[in-house]
């Protein structure tokens, strides 16, 4: 599973920031737009209570009605306005059209108590109240206690704040949608050296450029420079090493020729002669080994282009069947399409090269080659997949990993240092692959190179 980006994690961090923010936004303009709305039902009530006080009149029974009512909406039924004036013995003294069928029990409170609150309905819903205890004092000088209540349905209040919500969900929607494109935007903007780096980096690895460009924001100047001066340090490095190693493999071929030829004259079968032959012979197996395994490049693959793997197996083939042509051996080639090797060409040639030989050395007739992709959707690049197989004895079980041993030759009859195995080992490991050693179809020995892809 690959890491995500730096963009993706930006960019649902801001969402869940926005979403948190916007989120405690409407809450808080909820619980104001509630609030509100409550304290104007509040006051829309108490106004309602002072128009009955005003239009009261006394009437024959001792009690109290509205002689005018300024709100057509009491003699409405099913309004939403409700009212109500209760006499001290708990009857109502006149109660409004619009009560009549609802169910509203208003509550009875002492002279000077206000009460507001919600009250329920026979169907359910609520309604929102006020009762107001007084004292009237009629014409004969008698005072009786009455309570004035008045209620409003709130069914309008809930579909008022229902569309708010709705509105506010949708505008804040909108306006994060719209924050988070611009964000977006500025995000690309902003990590666009980003990922001018990591596009020349991938051409670094391919051999398109040799170190990253100029140009880059201040943050990234010192990245950057920096990893310049490796790549450069890096490719003088290896050059240095690569020469110093070359001039002195030439410097110690002239003395070890000059040693094997006065061995080789009378003298070579003494014993003598022949420990110190066997001694430069070691002395030049061991120069051959270690330039060998130093010309590796590692398999980095900094500054290099893909191997064509096609062209480069072709070349082989081609030179080792003129090596061995007196054997009049078949050599079949498979290679699949846009196979390459990135890494550096010597190792390649290398790891092929020595499996070859070692495979028209022990084939009776025919070698067999093979060559595909190792494909993995997470890795940026393909790996290698090399088979050469042959119809040679083989080998055996117990002896495959001692084959892998530097100096190690399972027939000492056949010509070679024994060293060319193992430098293939060392090499495949250095590039991340493995090697394994199996029977082949064809009877004889059948070696498997695996490059991973990365």
């Amino acid at each position: 599973m690959q890491p995500r980006s730096l963009s993706t994690r930006l960019l649902v961090s801001v969402s869940i920031l926005l979403i948190l923010f916007f989120g405690v936004t409407i809450l808080a303009l909820d619980f104001v737009f509630q609030d509100l709305a409550r304290r104007a039902i509040q006051d829309r009530l108490e106004v309602q209570v002072v128009a009955l006080l005003s239009a009261s009149e006394e009437d024959s029974s001792g009690g109290l009605r509205p002689d005018q009512l300024a709100e057509p909406r009491f003699d409405n039924p099913g309004s939403g306005l409700y009212g109500e004036i209760l006499r001290s013995d708990g009857l109502p003294s006149w109660r409004s059209k619009s009560v009549i069928g609802t169910g509203i029990v208003f509550p009875r409170v002492a002279v000077g108590e206000r009460r507001f609150g919600e009250l329920q309905r026979a169907d359910g819903s609520t309604v929102l109240s006020l009762s107001m205890g007084i004292e009237w004092q009629f014409r004969n000088g008698v005072a009786r206690p009455f309570v004035y209540s008045v209620a409003e349905s709130l069914d309008p209040y809930y579909a008022q704040l229902n569309r708010l919500r709705g509105r506010l969900f949708g505008w804040f929607g909108a306006l994060m949608v719209m924050l988070l494109a611009a964000f977006t935007v500025m995000l690309r903007r902003l990590l666009a050296p980003l990922r001018r780096v990591e596009h020349e980096i991938e051409a670094i690895e391919v051999g398109d450029l040799t170190e990253l460009g100029t140009g880059y924001p201040r943050e990234l100047l010192g990245i950057t420079t920096n990893l310049n001066a490796l790549l450069r340090s890096e490719r003088e490095r290896l050059a240095r090493y690569r020469n110093t190693l070359g001039n002195l493999a030439h410097s110690f071929k002239t003395p070890l020729a000059v040693m094997r030829n006065l061995l080789s004259g009378q003298g070579r079968e003494l014993p003598v002669a022949r420990q110190l032959d066997e001694q430069v012979g070691r002395m030049d197996d061991i120069v051959k080994y270690q330039l060998r395994r130093a010309a590796a490049s590692g398999g980095t693959g900094l500054g290099t282009a893909p191997v064509d793997v096609r062209d480069a197996l072709e070349a082989l083939r081609g030179a080792l069947l003129k090596v061995y042509v007196e054997r009049r051996l078949t050599c079949e080639l498979s290679v699949g399409e846009g196979c390459v090797f990135m890494g550096d060409r010597e190792d390649l040639t290398e790891i092929a090269g020595n499996l070859l030989d070692n495979s028209f050395k022990w084939a009776r007739t025919t070698v067999r080659i093979t060559a595909d992709r190792v494909v993995s959707p997470a890795a940026r690049r393909d790996g290698l997949r090399l088979v050469i197989e042959d119809d040679g004895p083989g080998i055996p079980v117990e002896s495959r990993a001692k084959v892998l041993e530097r100096g190690a030759r399972l027939d000492e009859r056949v010509a070679g240092q024994g060293i060319g195995l193992s430098v293939v080992r060392e090499l495949v490991n250095l590039n991340g692959g493995v090697i394994d050693i199996d029977q082949s179809a064809l009877g004889g020995a059948r070696i498997e190179v695996k490059i991973a892809p990365v």
